[in-house]
């Protein structure tokens, strides 16, 4: 089994259709910024080598203001992935976006506030662009491979990243739509922040499990059946995900070595002094910004 570039990011369902499907070895990597969420399962899976990390860890310990985010991105740079595929549950803010869906995201509205959303928050300071925040050509190769799929996949959607772990209010999820949102969500970010500056490109397949709380649900439905229903649209949006990964990889894999939007992303990004960088901090950081500080002449 070579090295992987590419990543994927997802939750315990897919994990576990992976570990059942076709095994692989896991590995632990320690970074600067702590533990990733568990270990990361290296493996061969749709003609390539990848490596899977889940996002809130073995058995969802990690709530969504708690995934070790940044540990998570760069212990996946420091394998070598230069690409990441990610997944994760949304609630529908739109009609036309029913349960079962996937949404190819290409815009995000970041309502966190408690979660570390870069590396570069000591000794070094860097401002990278993300007018786009999910890469467009991995988007558009997904939307290629979505051609085989039998599911509904949505080819742009705009995602509403709120902190939680609780639900939005009625009023919350009306001003979400009238904010042009189409998905509701806790995890896109700061994941997508960190993964463009560490310079890999990334793209998301949210899976929609339910419509948020604007739409009404049924008069007199049972709580524990309306759950029951959310769970088996999770598990047939997992499906529908897992099936658009499996078309998607292959081509990923003819395109890896073209040239990447954001494989440079830090190449105007770094606004400080150079000279005036710590060593302890080009150390700390070098995965991510080794090649911008080629060592000094003796």
């Amino acid at each position: 089994m070579g090295s992987p570039r590419i990543g994927i990011i997802g939750g315990s369902g897919l994990g576990q259709l992976l570990a059942e499907e076709v095994g692989g070895r896991e590995v632990c990597v320690e970074t600067p910024f702590g533990s990733p969420s568990g270990p990361i399962l290296i493996t061969h899976w749709s003609g390539a080598d990848i490596a899977f990390l889940p996002r809130h860890g073995p058995g969802h310990l990690y709530n969504p203001t708690n995934v070790p985010y940044r540990a998570n991105i760069f212990a996946l740079k420091s394998l070598g992935i230069t690409h990441i595929l990610a997944s994760g549950a949304t609630g529908s803010l739109q009609e036309r976006v029913a349960p079962r869906d996937l949404v190819l995201c290409d815009q995000v509205i970041d309502k966190t506030h408690k979660r570390a959303a870069t590396f570069f928050d000591e000794g070094l300071v860097a401002h990278v662009e993300l007018a786009e925040p999910f890469c467009p050509k991995l988007r558009q190769l997904l939307l290629e491979a979505a051609e085989s799929l039998e599911a509904t996949v949505h080819s742009s959607g705009t995602y509403v990243c709120m902190e939680g772990p609780q639900f939005s209010t009625v009023a919350e999820s009306n001003m979400h739509r009238a904010w042009g949102g189409d998905l509701i969500g806790m995890t896109a970010l700061p994941e997508a922040k960190l993964a463009r500056e560490a310079e890999i490109s990334y793209a998301l397949i949210a899976l929609v499990t339910d419509y948020d709380c604007w739409r009404p649900h049924e008069p007199g439905k049972d709580r524990a059946l309306l759950m029951h229903e959310i769970l088996d649209h999770l598990k047939a949006a997992t499906d529908n995900g897992a099936a658009l990964l499996r078309a998607a990889i292959p081509l990923l894999v003819d395109r890896l070595d073209e040239p990447w939007p954001y494989a440079d992303a830090l190449a105007l990004a770094i606004w400080s002094n150079r000279e005036a960088v710590e060593p302890s901090v080009l150390k700390r950081l070098e995965p991510l910004v080794g090649r911008y500080f080629p060592p000094k002449s003796a």
